[in-house]
């Protein structure tokens, strides 16, 4: 069972921007840049995208939590009228698994800051520039290219999980660097099913040649502002001459797993 041409040639475009985002983060755990201070910011940065990140097409855009949690509420009355009892069960799934990570992270924080800084808060959470251009990107992309939008907005999502499996990379340095090893491991195995699923899932929207001629171009232009969202997370590990080196194809594709798709596709028939 193989993927349609139009899917393989979106990942090929895909892969190398991938590399680029995974090259970020690897990039900064031995980069000059790093500091306890430094660390502290991704974590905080990270953690806002898993409480409060938007732009995947969530209920009224509210976000990855609040929204999957407004709809859930609104649908309570219209479970099995209009509201599929499905639909609620992947919606507090949605929850579980973003909250879960949610917390991961700021345990790490908390973990590991010093006395003088406060307990992490997400209500004091802020999104940065480079995060906000990207959620203003898949939100207007969403709006105007409805089901396509969406799509390439889920596509794209966790960048195919760079940042939990570069971090998952840290195992066996000890220290804050094992904290953070476990964590993203957990992340990974929650993640990488779902994100391959949802890939592997547009062979059975019978999306057109056209469709997918739009998609590869929302997905490019995502892809591209993820790297720079990364980067600015990471305190600039790369330089803007390496970014744009990595927009021109320098650099080694991020491998797919081919067989890890053809596994969730025969599971789904």
């Amino acid at each position: 069972m193989s993927l349609n041409s139009n899917l393989q040639n979106l990942i090929k475009v895909s892969a190398p921007l991938w590399a680029g985002e995974a090259e970020v983060v690897r990039t900064y755990w031995d980069s000059p840049v790093r500091t306890l201070e430094t660390d502290l910011l991704w974590l905080r940065r990270q953690c806002f995208k898993e409480f409060n990140g938007k732009g995947l097409g969530e209920h009224k855009d509210l976000g990855i939590f609040l929204g999957p949690l407004t709809e859930i509420i609104e649908s309570f009355p219209k479970i099995d009228r209009e509201v599929s009892r499905h639909r609620v069960a992947d919606l507090i799934e949605t929850i579980q698994d973003e909250f879960t990570h949610y917390c991961l992270f700021a345990d790490i924080y908390d973990a590991i800051r010093d006395e003088d800084t406060s307990p992490l808060d997400p209500h004091e959470l802020q999104i940065w520039e480079e995060d906000k251009y990207l959620t203003d990107m898949r939100i207007e992309q969403n709006h105007t290219h409805g089901e396509i939008g969406v799509r390439a907005s889920h596509f794209t999502e966790g960048g195919y999980c760079t940042l939990f499996r570069e971090g998952m990379r840290l195992k066996g340095r000890g220290g804050n660097d094992d904290l953070i090893a476990e964590a993203c491991r957990v992340i990974y195995e929650d993640e990488f099913g779902h994100m391959l699923g949802g890939i592997v899932g547009l062979e059975e929207n019978g999306m057109s040649a056209a469709d997918y001629e739009l998609m590869t171009d929302l997905v490019i232009k995502q892809l591209r502002a993820r790297i720079r969202m990364r980067n600015a997370e990471f305190s600039l590990p790369l330089s803007e001459d390496r970014v744009e080196a990595i927009y021109n194809g320098d650099i080694e594709p991020e491998p797919f797993d081919f067989d890890k798709a053809a596994e969730v596709m025969a599971a789904a028939h």
